[in-house]
């Protein structure tokens, strides 16, 4: 899952010199000001971009996605009786804060 928005990274790129952008299997590479190699974007920045801007569209969605089936399945188990749409709505939620679990940097 991508963790941050490509537009936060062109952003700061683009405030702090850096050229040419481009992502490799979610790490950002770009040009630091004057050099002829790429490098990674600094993970001190990435935890500073993400401090600053929060969660990007696809983690927010999937939190949204999470707490919408718990309250399904909560009003479903009271309903039914029955505590698997409970377990249904545990086990999605592993698989998501799985996902929503930044180790990249």
């Amino acid at each position: 899952m991508k963790h941050f928005c490509d537009d936060w990274i062109k952003e700061w790129c683009d405030e702090n010199g850096w050229t040419d952008l481009f992502i490799e299997s979610y790490m950002y590479w770009a040009f630091p000001p004057n050099a002829v190699m790429p490098e990674p974007i600094p993970p001190k920045t990435l935890r500073l971009i993400k401090s600053q801007k929060g969660m990007c569209p696809e983690e927010r969605t999937l939190s949204i996605l999470a707490v919408s089936i718990t309250i399904i399945a909560t009003g479903l188990s009271y309903y039914l009786q029955c505590p698997m749409p409970l377990m249904f709505a545990f086990g999605f939620w592993a698989i998501a804060v799985t996902q929503l679990e930044v180790e990249h940097y």
